[in-house]
């Protein structure tokens, strides 16, 4: 069975580039897309108790007018769903993608995303939801929840799409990075494009083989990869790297042995992911 890309559109600003991303990605591997839309399992309803404390016939009849508005709120929350679905569909066809299904669930995110990513190649989701323009200095609550519990590359979305040939693997040796260069080395999406593995820290004899190591395996799956080993803090040193250098797309473990850790597991989302202008995809 072809594995699917599973894009997660919500109607706000990002969800067009998660779309234009998920053309971008069918095209070069050939993937179905699946545009998910999931309703929070509080949307169109009310739950607070309108009625107060007033007669038994009024109070009856204001609850069956309630209930009434709750039926047509959940109504116009599930229409809303399927209209931000036809429009995600509407982009994906002018790209010309050719399989292009829908799905509109109810329930939390995070256990729909469960349930369906077994058949996906990769998770889509946009940096910030629908509150984006007010939130400009935080990730979107879901986009945390969905890292931490996915199984499968998961890839952020910018606010925009724009054509992407030079790629930064943040390499720090552990297992989910070299899990990283792994999945590249395999994947068609990486063919032809221009990779650059990078190491925060000091060029150490370790350091040095671990990124050979790396390069090599790029090498024999026919990806020219270049190496190299920076100074500083990870979480200002890769952001200012992927700006000073151009690069369209950062791709990094989302598990790591090294102070990178600190930007995926923990209280805080990454700095990373918050800070850059281009798609970042993790792994685990």
């Amino acid at each position: 069975m072809t594995q699917k890309v599973i894009a997660l559109v919500d109607g706000s600003v990002y969800s067009a580039s998660v779309c234009d991303h998920a053309a971008w990605i069918a095209q070069r591997t050939d993937a179905p897309v699946e545009l998910l839309h999931v309703l929070g399992r509080r949307e169109g309803a009310e739950q607070a108790d309108l009625s107060g404390s007033i007669k038994l016939g009024a109070r009856s009849a204001l609850l069956e007018e309630l209930a009434a508005l709750d039926e047509q709120r959940a109504k116009l929350v599930a229409h809303r769903g399927r209209a931000i679905l036809e429009d995600a569909r509407a982009i994906l066809e002018k790209a010309e993608v050719n399989e292009i299904t829908t799905r509109l669930r109810h329930g939390d995110i995070v256990e729909t995303v469960a349930e369906v990513e077994k058949d996906a190649r990769v998770i889509l989701i946009g940096k910030r939801g629908e509150a984006a323009d007010f939130a400009k200095g935080h990730l979107g609550s879901n986009l945390e929840r969905i890292v931490r519990a996915s199984h499968k590359p998961v890839f952020v979305a910018a606010r925009a799409f724009r054509p992407i040939e030079k790629v930064l693997v943040a390499y720090d040796g552990g297992t989910s990075a070299m899990k990283a260069v792994d999945h590249i080395a395999r994947s068609p999406l990486f063919a032809g494009l221009k990779v650059h593995v990078v190491t925060v820290g000091h060029a150490t004899p370790e350091v040095k083989k671990a990124l050979e190591d790396a390069r090599a395996l790029l090498q024999a799956a026919g990806i020219e990869a270049e190496t190299g080993v920076i100074a500083g803090q990870p979480e200002t040193a890769l952001g200012k790297l992927v700006e000073e250098a151009d690069f369209d797309m950062v791709v990094m473990g989302a598990y790591g042995h090294s102070r990178i850790r600190s930007l995926i597991i923990g209280s805080t989302t990454t700095e990373m992911v918050r800070s850059c202008k281009v798609p970042v995809v993790l792994m685990r």
